[in-house]
């Protein structure tokens, strides 16, 4: 249930005491006029759209590089098992692969754009693989650092996802009119209500527009950032280990 609320924060509270407290003062004050919204409508919603189809799209993105890194650090895997390493060597290689496995998602977890614990990890299981590569025949040695450079790549692009986002200056833009709605709406709700109907009418239509405006917002913000496993959209991270169960 918890999830299904995490779209509510502390910009719905700002939106909720906007959407009640611009009526209270358009009726104290009658405040009252008719103007087309379509203006105000194309300022919210083209950049609302705008941004959470950008946010949908870097997820998708991050799916499909998740599952280009899963099988490229699956088949380095399946070469070295199927190598003339030791038997202790063979696990040693599925240990690195592991922990560099585990040390992407780890940074992926957290919103630090440091990666220093993962380039290290990454750098270990390239030396691994340099180190023993007697133990792999040529043509197989070839294919393992061909599938290696997936994993870096695919890796590199999930990095540059956490890193980077939609349009910041187009967010605040957005959230900035959300904000602003109430003060221009509500006047043209008055109106075209009349002020001998109930004023209860005009503040469940303000409060209701304003929150699935910012709810919608807020689901574009969660949908943004699909790594902290925070949002009912999340990646599942689990599914995408190398040696998931």
């Amino acid at each position: 249930m918890s999830r299904y609320l995490i779209i509510i924060n502390f910009r719905t509270l700002i939106t909720l005491i906007l959407s009640l407290l611009v009526p209270y003062i358009a009726y104290e004050f009658k405040v009252f006029y008719n103007i087309d919204l379509t203006l105000m409508s194309i300022a919210i919603i083209f950049p609302l759209v705008f941004t959470i189809r950008g946010a949908f799209r870097r997820r998708e993105k991050a799916l499909e590089h998740l599952s280009r890194f899963r099988a490229s650090l699956k088949t380095v895997e399946n070469f070295c098992h199927n190598s003339k390493m030791p038997d202790e060597m063979k696990l040693e290689s599925s240990r690195v692969l592991n922990e560099l496995n585990d040390a992407l998602f780890g940074h992926l977890n957290t919103k630090i754009e440091d990666t220093s614990e993962y380039d290290a990890k990454l750098k270990a299981a390239l030396d691994f693989i340099k180190i023993n590569k007697e133990s792999i025949s040529g043509g197989t040695r070839e294919k393992v650092y061909r599938f290696y450079r997936d994993v870096m790549d695919s890796a590199d692009n999930l990095i540059a996802i956490h890193s980077h986002r939609t349009p910041v200056s187009l967010k605040a833009y957005c959230l900035i009119f959300i904000y602003i709605f109430p003060v221009v709406y509500t006047p043209t709700i008055i109106n075209k209500i009349g002020l001998e109907n109930p004023s209860w009418l005009t503040f469940f239509i303000v409060v209701l527009s304003e929150f699935i405006l910012i709810s919608l917002y807020n689901i574009q913000d969660q949908m943004e950032y699909p790594f902290d496993d925070e949002g009912l959209d999340d990646i599942k991270f689990k599914l995408f280990r190398i040696n998931r169960k």
